[in-house]
């Protein structure tokens, strides 16, 4: 029998007020000058500020870096970094959702084992432990504030580098649904839908275990019932709550059974035309689990029950076609784009994103294994 790893933080505070424990945290870390790693919108909605306010009613002074982009690229790395070394920080913290998480991840991975964020590229390539580093969380939907996963943007070629390494999960995550509040409708949306790809992904991988199959289904089943809630009302405490939830399950799969193509392919949306993430997912799911259902029928039966589909007297073929319809239907009831077209996405590029998304280290655990004809018929479909 193989072995499994599994990896989470050592931490991790959920709910409501969650977020005012940061300053306990930070001190049992041995953190004196974090560098706060957050983005301009952030800023401009007032977080930031307040929590600088936090950290200096507790006698911590910090450093902020705000400079954080969709996609974060190598350059956006580079720059943290240097901030990070100029001012003497020992610690880290990411405050927002996946981009600020990812690029904090990467400043760490470069201010301790050194070279260029391209030397991670891949799966544990670190040589040292990152700095003391806390996570705090304000979308639904990425879970890179528990997982080992950083996506980086290269700009000498617009591919996605894939780091996957275990020394960069988190110290501590911090999920509070307050922080999650004034998130738009569009932003709660795509979020939550890459949720349900990660859960779906994980659930169907190559690499699931007993335990990731409890948090994906879980994961599935919460974002069934409140996604769409989340989206019509972005007050509503319960659906925040939930999906905060859903989020985190859904990268706790992830986190260890890995993902599959639709990732593989979003990469390199993103990439190619600095798309987001969580829309590019939702876009290529049902077009990925189409093409994955010959190899996983029971499982994507099992995806369609937690949806909240009624499956009762249906073959397990018809259920699990029922699975794909279902994320149809939530996926247009939250309003994401039917149509890459729709986003801008050429034919005339399909061909290279092909040849990038073949060498993506997310599609070595979906259930099917693809020909370079077979994925660009599957961008095609969703063009």
């Amino acid at each position: 029998m193989s072995i499994n790893e599994f990896y989470v933080p050592t931490v991790s505070l959920m709910g409501a007020g969650a977020y005012a424990r940061l300053p306990e945290r930070i001190a049992a870390l041995g953190g004196r000058k974090p560098l706060v790693v957050t983005d301009k919108g952030m800023t401009s909605l007032g977080y930031t500020a307040k929590l600088v306010e936090l950290l200096g009613k507790a006698d911590i002074s910090c450093v902020v870096f705000d400079e954080t982009v969709p996609n974060p690229t190598d350059a956006n790395v580079a720059a943290g970094l240097k901030v990070y070394q100029a001012e003497g920080c020992d610690m880290l913290i990411s405050f927002g959702g996946g981009s600020a998480h990812d690029c904090c991840k990467a400043i760490g991975l470069v201010a301790t084992s050194g070279g260029t964020i391209h030397d991670f590229e891949g799966l544990d390539k670190a040589t040292a432990a990152l700095p003391p580093y806390i996570a705090v969380n304000t979308t639904a939907g990425t879970a890179s504030e528990m997982t080992r996963f950083t996506i980086i943007t290269n700009t000498a070629n617009h591919v996605k580098m894939a780091i996957v390494d275990w020394r960069v999960t988190p110290d501590v995550a911090i999920n509070d649904p307050e922080l999650m509040v004034d998130m738009p409708p569009s932003l709660t949306a795509a979020t939550g839908m890459d949720a349900l790809t990660h859960a779906i992904e994980a659930y169907v991988s190559t690499a699931a275990t007993p335990i990731t199959d409890a948090c994906a289904l879980q994961a599935i089943s919460l974002i069934g019932q409140y996604l769409r809630r989340a989206v019509a009302r972005g007050t509503d405490m319960e659906a925040r709550d939930r999906m905060a939830y859903a989020e985190y399950l859904a990268g706790m799969a992830f986190n260890n059974a890995s993902l599959g193509h639709v990732h593989a392919m979003s990469h390199q949306l993103g990439g190619f035309y600095n798309l987001p993430h969580g829309v590019c997912n939702a876009l290529l799911l049902p077009h990925v689990c189409r093409a994955n259902l010959m190899a996983r029928q029971q499982r994507f039966a099992d995806v369609a029950r937690a949806l909240g589909e009624n499956t009762e007297g249906l073959s397990v073929r018809a259920a699990a076609a029922q699975a794909i319809e279902a994320i149809v239907a939530l996926s247009r009831d939250v309003g994401i784009p039917e149509r890459l077209s729709d986003l801008g996405v050429k034919d005339e590029d399909i061909e290279t994103m092909v040849v990038n998304a073949q060498k993506d280290v997310c599609g070595l655990t979906n259930p099917r294994k693809f020909t370079d004809a077979e994925v660009a018929a599957i961008y095609r479909a969703a063009m």
